[in-house]
């Protein structure tokens, strides 16, 4: 009985959690219930994965309204896969929030913290198994709100500021958002996916319709950092507690390239999108811009969170040159490295939060000679970075091969190169770290002690599951390779 409410259940699990922890108002007690509520959502989205894996794409209709009439939710190999992303990432943050929360976030706003991230948690989710557009756009506020809240709950007074920020940018999206959807149900007179997918080859040729595809391409190119709308990200990421950083640089703009992938290859096609309206000439120079600009101006920073914040824009650079290929392979490499990337991130900002824990700054003249004082946060930092580049036996290594593989397939050898010199840039500025870290002498103040094993185990999850996923690619590879014959298909 249950295991058929199960898409249900997956946002309905964080969504009631949320206000149950405000009215338990007991930061302890939050903690606990956010944990579990994150648990038992990466334990529905498995359990739908393999389901939707074993029998082909799931359709929930909510209330027992028949789409498009109600909403549905409905699950193919595509968002199942970015659920498990969403979800496996809050299991693992929760437990590193336990030592973290207390640490950075004021003891009157933990509980605040907690139930922010729970509607953040279901706000993704729901972005994700949605197949109404615009039950999407109501997410996708669910989410941002939220979002906005736990960025400011940093300590530094400049966390208000760069909450504003995203603020200001995150409205100007949605509503770019909202108004390329209100066009579709204009022409189309319904905002069920499946069924606007439909309809518009009959309207494909107004203009109506390819402004409606122009309006959602920029509002969600600004929610997913996609160089030159990234502008919100650096400070977003730099003055957020640790914790929220990890969560929202490995989960926030990952759903945001889901929504580009639905649109682009499910509800317009990509004939419409790719051969009509040309977008590959648009998103290809914006994605390899987004690659070198980033990595560059991430070499001369001297806060660790903001190099790591500009090396996301340039990661986010890779996936959108995937999709950019418009092909199989393209496809693939962009949701692996959709998923891979999430793995790295989170890890790095993870090992940041150690950091600054025992540190209280992550500027890189503070970690001298640390690399010898925190042995196992240093070496997940190596290892993260080694991952951040691209170097064999980590998922960062996968992801680009698959890359370069679509580049030449597609007859685009100079994107090939373009891609590996891209990595050579990402071994300056981890190196940097590296000569810090391990060969300049460490102050006499400097912290000798480890990060404590509740910050560690967390982050070596991810660090594990780097190397993991490095070797053992059949299930990353797998489910990409079969969403993205899928979504190339035109997600029938």
């Amino acid at each position: 009985m249950i295991a058929q409410h199960l898409p249900a259940l997956q946002v309905v699990v964080p969504l009631l959690s949320a206000p149950l922890c405000l009215l338990l108002n007991r930061a302890r007690v939050a903690w606990l219930l956010s944990t579990a509520a994150s648990w038992v959502a990466l334990v529905i989205a498995v359990l739908l994965l393999q389901q939707v894996l074993a029998t082909g794409t799931l359709s929930y209709e909510l209330g027992g309204w028949a789409a498009p009439w109600g909403i549905e939710y409905r699950l193919d190999p595509v968002n199942a896969f970015v659920l498990v992303i969403v979800a496996g990432i809050g299991s693992v943050v929760m437990p590193f929030a336990a030592t973290s929360v207390v640490h950075e976030i004021a003891a009157e706003h933990r509980v605040l913290f907690y139930t922010t991230y729970l509607l953040c948690l279901a706000g993704l989710l729901g972005i994700a198994i949605t197949g109404d557009a615009f039950n999407l756009f109501v997410f996708l506020e669910i989410s941002s709100l939220s979002s906005y809240i736990m960025i400011s709950l940093g300590r530094d007074r400049r966390a208000l500021t760069a909450s504003y920020q995203y603020l200001i940018m995150g409205t100007i999206g949605a509503t770019f958002i909202l108004i390329g959807v209100g066009l579709l149900y204009m022409m189309t007179g319904t905002l069920n996916m499946l069924d606007l997918a439909q309809r518009i080859p009959s309207v494909a040729d107004t203009r109506t319709v390819r402004v409606a595809l122009a309006f959602l391409t920029v509002g969600i190119s600004i929610k997913l950092a996609l160089f030159p709308l990234h502008l919100w990200l650096p400070n977003a990421y730099v003055y957020a507690p640790s914790v929220v950083t990890a969560f929202l640089a490995a989960t926030a703009t990952k759903v945001a390239v889901y929504m580009l992938l639905r649109f682009l290859f499910t509800v317009f096609g990509a004939e419409l999108s790719f051969e009509a309206m040309v977008m590959h000439l648009v998103l290809l120079p914006l994605a390899l811009l987004a690659v070198f600009s980033a990595s560059v101006v991430a070499i001369y920073q001297d806060n660790l969170k903001r190099m790591l914040a500009y090396s996301s824009v340039a990661q986010i650079g890779y996936i959108i040159l995937g999709i950019s290929f418009a092909s199989v392979t393209g496809v693939t490499a962009g949701i692996l490295h959709l998923f891979n990337h999430a793995l790295m991130k989170g890890a790095l900002f993870l090992a940041l939060g150690c950091v600054f824990y025992r540190l209280g700054s992550v500027q890189l003249r503070d970690i001298a000679g640390l690399g010898r004082r925190m042995p196992w946060t240093f070496a997940a930092i190596v290892i993260g970075g080694l991952s951040l580049i691209g170097v064999p036996l980590t998922v960062g290594f996968i992801s680009k091969w698959y890359l370069v593989l679509a580049a030449l397939e597609g007859g685009l050898w100079w994107v090939a190169v373009l891609v590996l010199l891209g990595s050579l840039l990402a071994v300056a500025y981890i190196w940097r770290v590296v000569e810090v870290a391990f060969f300049q002498p460490a102050p006499r103040n400097a912290p000798s002690q480890e990060a404590p094993l509740t910050l560690l185990l967390p982050t070596w999850a991810l660090i594990g599951a780097n190397v993991y996923f490095g070797i053992n690619t059949e299930l990353t590879v797998g489910v990409a390779h079969r969403a993205a014959e899928w979504l190339i298909g035109g997600g029938g």
